[in-house]
């Protein structure tokens, strides 16, 4: 949990999205007269006062945080005892993903994306995914959590949950990834996705981005130098072995023939003793 929060004061107001949990928090807004679109959904959020998270940075003091936390720019994500990192790099050379690998666990993967002012993207996320693991043969359901609705999927030898929170103008999103089995309710996998996405922090920043964009990943400097020493030792490696002249392949010996007796010219030497 974080130490301290920003309080609201009298001129600026704390404000509730219509459907989100009660602690839920968005960042305040100088444009009062916005007015947040009021979600029918069956899938209800389910969060008690202790689900608090994710949060808007903007509602928090980064000097507050408690934990190893690992900031990547757009989202600041808590760390697992044991937790190990995994980067996906884009085709660009650019950090795509960050991936938080839980030993015997799975994996577990936090982005954040543009979204309007108003909550329901993730909503039509959710029926966008279902629509798209359908067509590559895979099993979906939708089931309720703590911030509503949750998509199970199993496809491909792994079982996947989907789950995702509205904030203002950014929707945050975490994938769960494990053997068969994994993704269901009360699982270590589970329980501990949504642990981790109670103490997120999402940074939308200014910048306009279209709806739906991913929000930039930003490796923190320690990652970066090793990802980026690591990829030099390798283009060396492989400088090397292009340089290293191709030694010639030994050849094998021809095989030997048995010699023969030596004839002479009046035939061979039994041939001569019984001429005798």
């Amino acid at each position: 949990m974080f130490g301290k929060r920003k309080k609201a004061t009298d001129s600026e107001p704390e404000t509730f999205f219509a459907d989100e949990p009660r602690g839920y928090h968005r960042a305040p807004d100088d444009d009062a007269a916005d007015d947040f679109d009021d979600v029918a959904d069956e899938y209800a959020p389910t969060a008690s006062d202790e689900d608090r998270g994710p949060y808007d940075a903007n509602d928090v003091e980064e000097d507050s945080f408690e934990g190893e936390r690992l900031d990547l720019g757009s989202v600041i994500v808590p760390v697992p005892a044991g937790g190990q990192l995994q980067v996906e790099m884009g085709p660009d050379g650019a950090p795509q993903a960050v991936h938080l690998m839980l030993t015997d666990v799975g994996r577990i993967t936090v982005a954040a994306y543009a979204a309007p002012k108003s909550a329901g993207q993730w909503r039509d996320v959710t029926t966008d995914l279902a629509d798209s693991l359908r067509k590559d043969n895979g099993s979906v359901s939708i089931e309720n959590g703590p911030w509503g609705r949750e998509l199970v999927a199993s496809a491909e030898g792994a079982d996947m949950r989907f789950i995702g929170v509205d904030g203002y103008r950014w929707m945050v999103r975490l994938v769960a990834v494990g053997p068969k089995g994994a993704a269901e309710e009360g699982l270590p996998l589970v329980e501990a996705a949504r642990e981790i996405l109670r103490e997120t922090v999402v940074r939308r920043g200014d910048d306009p981005h279209p709806v739906r964009t991913p929000l930039p990943v930003v490796l923190p400097q320690v990652l970066a130098e090793q990802l980026m020493a690591a990829h030099q030792q390798q283009l060396a490696q492989q400088a090397a072995a292009e340089l290293e002249p191709a030694l010639p392949q030994p050849s094998e010996p021809e095989p030997q023939q048995p010699k023969r007796p030596r004839r002479g010219a009046g035939g061979s030497a039994m041939q001569q003793l019984g001429r005798q």
